[in-house]
């Protein structure tokens, strides 16, 4: 039943303007319009017990000897491993009673060049089935220590890497630490997302997308690394938002449009955590250790935390209709309003128009395709659709086109060929047929310009026409939101704007 004419009848049956009014207050749906909140963590560890209590084995567990990658020297132990060259005795990862699991990396061998097990520390991770994590806001606080050589992280693994393999599986690094000889040093961080279809083949390692963080020199919590901050990111269907010590503090947005050409987005599934202390060696991002790197080398978390996003509307979105030219671009404002403090939405586009793409560009500083609504109930972005130009068509109308001058040219061109056959000299007629037969005269004619031919036209592709373009017409645009609460992956409000191609 239409909509209008419903509450058309129901108001002439209606005396009552309160009742009236209360029915249609019950009529709409409720609605989810409430600023964007975490609540308490849905699984966390704080590291509580006293000093040399055992680390959570529910939540916990350990990868231990040589990994062979980086070409770290690193020989990874699990605590109270005796396994040389591991001492039982001198863990690798402990709980310091204080409220803190501690993370050491310890140097065994300090003649001449470091080697492959020259180190034993430690890497923790919540892999087979102790603990997957999609979506929401994962956060660490860590103090970490600084000198060359050393690589701390705190950083996810797709569940998925022992089918798929690296880097396909997605890698998240929510924290990484470097010397300087890493373009990172004691005053900065980076955080990377690494995907793709094999490590030759990929936007992974040097061509990650990521960003690093440096700190401000007023940092209340520390200008560096040594003091204790919180790293994290609010991670949703299409989009990961990275940030240091608060979750309004984002300094680095990545969504699946920011993907190179021809890779996926490898992040809409689940992930598993892990915190480990990592040695470089010669040829690896941070460099070797040397003499002036401390040993033992400390590595204090505080809380690792993982919460869920309260579920929140989707923006209303508004623009107006697109008009483009063939071959060349279109674009329209889009207005989108939602609460104030409801987070980054993600937007894409598609467009039915044929051979036609489409893309966002909004105001926000930090990513194109997202919209802020931290702090602001309203925003801006402009879609853009890009149509394709036809090259070549095969003369024959097209709805609408103008057929008076179409079959002009058909009159025109087979009156030609008529008048070639009256003018022509009979003895160059007859050479000419005994030359190509009656069929081949036939084709002849029929190829001949305007009378059954196959010249170029700027015109429609109809009538069985060939075009390999945006033919004109009216379409459709629908521009998508992802808001941070999303799981499900499919959008949480949608427009629809009309184009028309001439």
């Amino acid at each position: 039943m239409d909509g209008a004419n419903f509450l058309s009848r129901l108001s002439l049956r209606v005396s009552s303007p309160t009742l009236f009014t209360l029915v249609l207050f019950c009529m709409v749906p409720p609605s989810i319009a409430a600023a964007q909140t975490w609540g308490s963590p849905v699984w966390s560890d704080e590291f509580n017990g006293v000093s040399n209590s055992a680390i959570d084995p529910t939540k916990w567990q350990y990868d231990t000897g040589i990994l062979n990658v980086n070409n770290e020297v690193e020989y990874y132990c699990a605590p109270g491993s005796g396994t040389a060259p591991c001492v039982a005795e001198t863990p690798n990862a402990y709980i310091d009673g204080n409220g803190h699991l501690i993370i050491q990396a310890i140097r065994i061998n300090s003649s001449g060049t470091p080697y492959s097990g020259s180190w034993t520390s430690a890497r923790l991770n919540t892999a087979n089935n102790l603990q997957s994590f999609q979506y929401g806001r994962l956060e660490s606080n860590i103090s970490l220590p600084i000198g060359p050589g050393l690589w701390p992280a705190f950083w996810a693994l797709g569940n998925n890497i022992n089918t798929v393999g690296w880097p396909t599986s997605g890698e998240i690094d929510f924290m990484e630490n470097v010397p300087a000889s890493g373009n990172l040093g004691p005053t900065a961080i980076r955080s990377t997302l690494h995907g793709g279809n094999s490590p030759g083949n990929c936007y992974c390692g040097g061509n990650g997308l990521g960003q690093s963080y440096t700190f401000p020199s007023n940092d209340p919590n520390g200008p560096d690394v040594t003091t204790f901050h919180s790293y994290g990111a609010i991670w949703s269907a299409n989009m990961v938002q990275f940030y240091v010590d608060d979750p309004t503090n984002i300094f680095l947005v990545r969504t699946t449009s920011d993907l190179p050409s021809g890779f996926t987005w490898d992040f809409n599934h689940p992930f598993f955590l892990l915190l480990n202390l990592a040695v470089g060696g010669t040829g690896s991002w941070p460099g070797p250790p040397d003499s002036t790197t401390p040993s033992p080398a400390i590595m204090t978390v505080d809380y690792v935390r993982w919460y869920q996003a309260s579920p929140i509307n989707g923006p209303t979105m508004s623009g107006p209709a697109i008009s483009a030219k063939e071959g060349s671009p279109g674009s329209s404002p889009i207005s989108l309003s939602s609460v104030s403090g409801t987070g980054r939405v993600y937007l894409s586009c598609t467009t039915t128009a044929p051979k036609a793409t489409c893309s966002i560009n909004s105001e926000d500083s930090l990513n194109q395709y997202t919209v802020d609504f931290s702090k602001s109930a309203n925003g801006t972005a402009t879609v853009t659709v890009t149509t394709t130009a036809n090259t070549a068509r095969l003369l024959t109308p097209s709805p609408g086109s103008d057929k008076r001058g179409f079959f002009a040219s058909m009159i025109a061109g087979c009156g030609f060929v008529f008048a070639s056959f009256v003018l022509v000299p009979a003895n160059w007629m007859r050479s000419l047929r005994r030359s190509l037969g009656g069929a081949g005269l036939m084709l002849a004619l029929l190829m001949h310009p305007g009378c059954g031919g196959g010249s170029e036209s700027s015109s429609g592709g109809g009538g069985g026409g060939t075009n390999n373009g945006t033919l004109p017409g009216s379409y459709a645009v629908t521009v998508n939101a992802y808001t941070v609460s999303n799981t499900s992956g499919s959008p949480d409000s949608t427009v629809s704007v009309a184009l028309t191609v001439n």
